[in-house]
């Protein structure tokens, strides 16, 4: 019988408890005797938002099926519970096991979102762990960060001893191997850094210096080790049909954000869309073999008992073999009650047909994704949608009995003007027009629209990592104007109009184009009581606005400055696959208002080539 790290009386007085006492469905167990190396896994949020990432579940299962090795996780612990921790001295613990963070060999952090920075030195200091990694010594764990954010890991690069660059299942276990062989030689923690960095894919920060001129932004980043290259390409697995993936996924206590299997049917998107990261750096698409998800889906639904199943990929209406796999969990599944979700699917026939299969197309909405209200923007940011379109595909789910439709657009996009604002308010009224062209007997009641307004920023490694982001108060002037213009349109009643917060976005935008420059920021703003930061009833603007100021550090310098090609960009030692020159001939393809074809209609030699597979093989 295992003791819990927390007394009863403590799980009592929080909220929640089920986040902390571990023993879930397909958790995994392990005689500690028989282990070489303990990794845990941590996603710095809350329970209920890390058990909703499949990353954390793959790398789990992977790293769980070494004889050697025991991976176990860590959450973020609510506030509540963060507070008796700190006046108990209670040192943060592993679910599985309960033993203290401290006592393993690694620390793993997951980097899913740049607001999440305050809480991985939550993490830290809870786990009595040095925050700096130049304060750590020979008993501390190695703390290593992986995810979308290590793509610029500079801001946060002081408080992490290494960081994996790219998808983990081809290089972890050579890791975990060199970490093992310098143990039993009696190597120490700088040797095993060293060893790591001679590994593709890993980035010792401790082991690169940055010189910067005297208008802030870097004269040169350079290598101070022999053994750290001065380039570090991301690790890309190729064949993702035979590779892990947990067919014992773990499944909560508790309500998960995201309570369900999940099916990664590929990785990479084909459509280049010029603001998204994401489309980028999973660059070339790669496909699962469908005979492989069909096994996979009976596998998950039996080990776990969820009833519902989802497909999960940047672009599921660009999977080859959709149609058979969504029809096969249809007819395999439904009898059993299994509901089928479809996220970021195209609305044409099929969807709709799809759709109205799994759905009660009474209670659900159809989602599109215009992201900007002007054909001329949605051409800058080569988003291949025209209004045409989404008046077809909205028309036909409305002749099929749909009647609330969802809109997802984004505000201070690359050369946006009053006009394409405008434009969200006029495509929303339109949307609602064509509903009411239906004769009255045939409708399904009034027609809903919801427009949501997020705020475009900036990411590395895409055509608009060199542009100026708008601040915080002209986001709030936009939003002002656009709430105006769909107070002016005919069918405003039928018309929501959500947004997002401008300061948030901004402390964003900061951190995603950030240099090493910034950790004494983040540092400072902990200590000032900023945490869970993306939750906008714990973000304390004022506290951040203080540590820029205490720390001389202008924030729209990282975000309100636009870049010329010739600059050196924090995140430039990396190598994604895609090339410098394609994002900058798709910056100028923006400017120009042209755009490009996708990756199936033709290449456009981004780079990606050189993996040898995925898209840029097929036929």
């Amino acid at each position: 019988m295992r003791k819990l790290a927390l007394s009863d009386e403590i799980l009592l007085t929080v909220e929640k408890p089920a986040r902390y006492i571990g023993n879930e469905v397909n958790m995994v167990k392990k005689d500690l005797s028989q282990i070489d190396i303990r990794f845990c896994m941590c996603f710095p949020d809350v329970y209920e938002i890390g058990m909703s990432h499949l990353g954390i579940q793959i790398l789990y299962d992977m790293f769980n099926r070494r004889e050697d090795t025991y991976c176990e996780r860590v959450y973020s612990p609510w506030v509540d519970l963060d507070k008796i921790m700190r006046e108990k001295n209670i040192p943060l613990f592993a679910i599985e096991s309960q033993d203290p963070i401290k006592d393993f060999d690694f620390l793993g952090i997951t980097l899913q979102y740049e607001m999440c920075y305050t809480n991985i030195l939550q993490v830290l200091d809870l786990s009595q762990i040095p925050v700096y990694t130049k304060d750590r010594t020979e008993e501390h764990p190695i703390v290593i960060g992986g995810g979308p954010c290590s793509y610029n890991p500079e801001p946060i690069a002081d408080f992490f001893d290494l960081f994996y660059l790219g998808e983990g299942e081809t290089k972890y276990s050579e890791l975990l191997d060199a970490y093992k062989e310098n143990k039993k030689n009696g190597g120490s923690r700088s040797e095993f850094l060293e060893m790591a960095a001679r590994i593709d894919g890993i980035y010792v920060p401790s082991f690169y210096e940055v010189s910067y001129k005297e208008d802030n932004t870097i004269e040169s980043f350079t290598s101070i080790n022999e053994n750290a290259p001065l380039t570090i390409k991301k690790e890309i697995e190729m064949n993702v049909s035979d590779t892990y993936y947990p067919q014992k996924p773990l499944v909560p206590h508790i309500k998960a954000t995201q309570d369900r299997v999940v099916l990664e049917i590929q990785r990479g998107c084909i459509r280049g869309c010029r603001f998204c990261q994401a489309g980028m750096i999973y660059r070339p698409v790669r496909e699962r073999d469908v005979e492989v998800l069909k096994e996979y889906a009976r596998n998950m639904l039996k080990s776990t008992g969820h009833e519902e199943i989802s497909l999960s990929s940047l672009s599921s209406s660009d999977y080859s073999a959709l149609k058979e796999l969504t029809y096969f969990l249809i007819d395999e599944f439904r009898k059993d009650g299994v509901n089928i979700s479809l996220p970021s699917l195209r609305i044409d026939a099929f969807s709709l047909d799809v759709m109205s299969k799994v759905q009660d197309v009474k209670k659900s909405s159809l989602t599109f994704a215009p992201e900007a209200g002007s054909q001329r923007l949605r051409d800058v940011i080569n988003k291949g949608l025209t209004e045409e379109a989404i008046l077809n595909g909205a028309m036909d789910a409305f002749n099929s009995g749909w009647n609330r439709v969802k809109l997802y657009f984004m505000l201070g996009l690359p050369t946006e003007n009053e006009e394409d604002i405008e434009g969200i308010a006029i495509l929303s009224d339109k949307i609602a027009r064509e509903y009411y062209t239906i004769p009255k007997e045939q409708r399904n009641g009034k027609v809903s629209i919801v427009s949501s307004t997020s705020f475009f920023v900036p990411k590395p490694f895409t055509p608009f990592q060199w542009v100026k982001m708008a601040t915080s108060e002209e986001f709030l002037e936009k939003q002002r104007f656009l709430n105006g213009k769909m107070r002016e349109q005919l069918n405003q009643k039928s018309i929501k109009y959500n947004w997002h917060e401008a300061e948030l976005t901004e402390l964003e935008g900061v951190f995603a184009r950030g240099d090493r420059k910034l950790s004494k920021v983040i540092y400072d703003a902990y200590n000032s009581g900023c945490m869970y930061d993306a939750w906008s009833e714990h973000f304390k603007y004022d506290n951040w606005v203080k540590v820029f100021e205490d720390n001389g550090i202008d924030p729209l310098f990282y975000t309100s400055r636009e870049r010329d090609f010739e600059e050196i960009l924090p995140w430039d030692f990396i190598d994604v696959g895609v090339t410098k020159d394609f994002l900058q001939r798709e910056y100028k393809r923006a400017v120009e208002e042209k755009v490009t074809p996708n990756c199936r209609q033709a290449c456009v030699n981004c780079g990606a080539k050189q993996f040898e597979g995925g898209v840029c093989f097929e036929g």
